[in-house]
């Protein structure tokens, strides 16, 4: 290589040094721009993070900050997951449930009500079941109601419900509830009961849904919905019987 080539090498590399700012430049130039690297995220990428501590004695604290930051980022990600799940799934039972309201509100009589009861909030709760029955009074159970009302002996309703002063009763695993679902009692693995006064010279009554699949139902989940139809139904029953001759 001739002299004048390493001169030039000599000037190239002086020149590259000079370009690049000292230590103290950057961390003096970073510390008047705190916000430089959310405007840079890019960075990020060619950055070195500090070396990992050697030797035996010493705990790679860097390791172990790095595995708390991923768990905790997949934790926030489980969690949302979990969220966004259990928010679609309360929705799409809060417009089941409204839907089943308003096909109860819009019965015709007491035997389309129970028609309703029995073909129609199978399909709209996703329930394989459904069921209205009142223990022997003035309630019709025969031919006025279509046969769809089902009913039960003078104080049932208490002893099924467990008390005098429970209003809803949800049981996970069940035998056939025969005497409540009538010729569906085959289909029930598991069941969703609510008390219903429709009126104070009126009979207990009992508000039933069943599925097949056990567990659908069970004591730990929430029954406001469920009180809610039961409050409907009972105000669709007054109804009718107020409208009776």
């Amino acid at each position: 290589m001739t002299s004048k080539a390493k001169n030039q090498d000599q000037q190239n590399k002086s020149t590259a040094q000079a370009e690049i700012p000292s230590d103290e430049a950057v961390i003096h130039f970073l510390r008047g721009k705190p916000g430089f690297f959310n405007d840079h995220p890019e960075l990020f990428k060619v950055m070195v993070p500090p070396s990992r501590w050697s030797g035996d004695p010493i705990l790679d604290m860097q390791k172990f900050m790095l595995e708390r930051l991923r768990e905790e980022t997949q934790d926030l990600r489980d969690s949302a997951t979990d969220l966004l799940t259990t928010t679609r799934a309360n929705m799409m039972v809060q417009t089941r449930t409204h839907a089943a309201a308003l096909a109860l509100l819009g019965a015709t009589g007491l035997e389309n009500l129970g028609q309703v009861i029995r073909f129609d909030l199978p399909l709209l709760l996703d329930v394989d079941a459904a069921a209205i029955c009142f223990e022997d009074g003035q309630v019709p159970t025969g031919e006025e109601s279509g046969g769809h009302i089902g009913w039960l002996q003078p104080g049932r309703v208490d002893e099924i419900l467990g008390g005098t002063g429970e209003e809803v009763r949800l049981i996970g695993k069940t035998a056939e509830e025969s005497e409540i679902f009538g010729e569906t009692s085959g289909l029930v693995c598991s069941v969703a009961m609510a008390r219903l006064r429709c009126r104070p010279d009126a009979p207990g009554g009992l508000f039933a849904l069943g599925a097949r699949r056990e567990d659908s139902f069970h004591p730990s989940q929430s029954s406001e919905l469920l009180a809610f139809l039961a409050r409907v139904l009972e105000n669709c029953v007054e109804r009718w019987l107020t409208a009776r001759p």
